[in-house]
């Protein structure tokens, strides 16, 4: 049963991104913010389907601190699913996003014209120069910028690894920043085709507010992110030991 939800939430969210990729063309004449509707449209039909086809239950909490207009987003990055949980629960969204995403046909002109924010992993300092002066138009606009501060997704119960590139965001955006704590790595984990039908616990976090010290800053999210993240896998049944012995049963398997 489980491979076989798998297979079909796969098959229905191919197909529904799809159908919104090619209505969204309808937008490119128009104002980036008509795109971000078809991104809101999309995103929750998706997030329906994976619901309803996998079984996986979900739960929103804290939507009422996300702050009104422009604002830093900080997010714990487990799987792709939360990419489209924020693209529907942020007003404007704008991520930071690997630039390789744009060269996707249909989704990566989609992301040029609702303006996100390409980031070019090979080149450090000039890719976070860029990265500045397009962050500060978009904030300039009241839109909230999303970022994944690990840079990539990763594995439930896998020690954090923050990139201090938020920090010096946060610094010069002047702006609050929303952390975000979540499971859904246990529902939808990296590097697998398999969605399992268990618990995803969202919770948006007390916004931090602007002007602290960017490594007081940095250590403040670090710990809230985890400590909360942590919370939340303990409520939803996850154990660290798990984690382990999947480990270890992977390492016997290719032994």
């Amino acid at each position: 049963m489980l491979v076989l939800r798998s297979i079909l939430f796969q098959a229905a969210f191919y197909a529904n991104c799809t159908l919104w990729f090619l209505a969204a063309m309808l937008a490119w004449p128009l104002p980036s913010r008509f795109m971000i509707k078809f991104a809101h449209g999309w995103a929750r039909t998706s997030l329906w389907l994976h619901r309803a086809i996998t079984g996986a239950p979900v739960e929103f909490r804290g939507v009422e601190r996300i702050p009104k207009g422009a604002c830093l987003v900080a997010a714990k990055h487990h799987s792709a699913w939360e990419t489209m949980a924020l693209a529907y629960h942020v007003e404007l969204p704008t991520y930071i996003l690997k630039r390789e995403l744009l060269r996707v046909p249909l989704f990566g002109w989609h992301l040029i014209k609702a303006r996100q924010i390409p980031i070019d992993r090979g080149q450090r300092v000039a890719a976070l120069a860029k990265m500045m002066v397009h962050a500060k138009a978009a904030i300039a606009e009241g839109r909230q910028i999303i970022i994944f501060p690990e840079g990539t997704r990763r594995k439930v119960g896998a020690p954090p690894d923050y990139k201090y590139g938020v920090a010096r965001l946060y610094a010069a955006l002047g702006v609050p920043c929303l952390p975000v704590a979540m499971t859904s790595g246990l529902a939808w984990p990296r590097n697998t085709l398999l969605h399992y039908p268990r618990p995803i616990l969202v919770e948006f976090l007390d916004p931090i507010p602007p002007g602290l010290d960017p490594d007081q800053f940095f250590a403040r999210l670090q710990e809230t992110i985890e400590t909360n993240t942590n919370r939340l896998l303990a409520e939803a049944g996850y154990r660290p030991e798990e984690s382990a012995s999947r480990s270890a049963g992977a390492s016997q398997a290719s032994a």
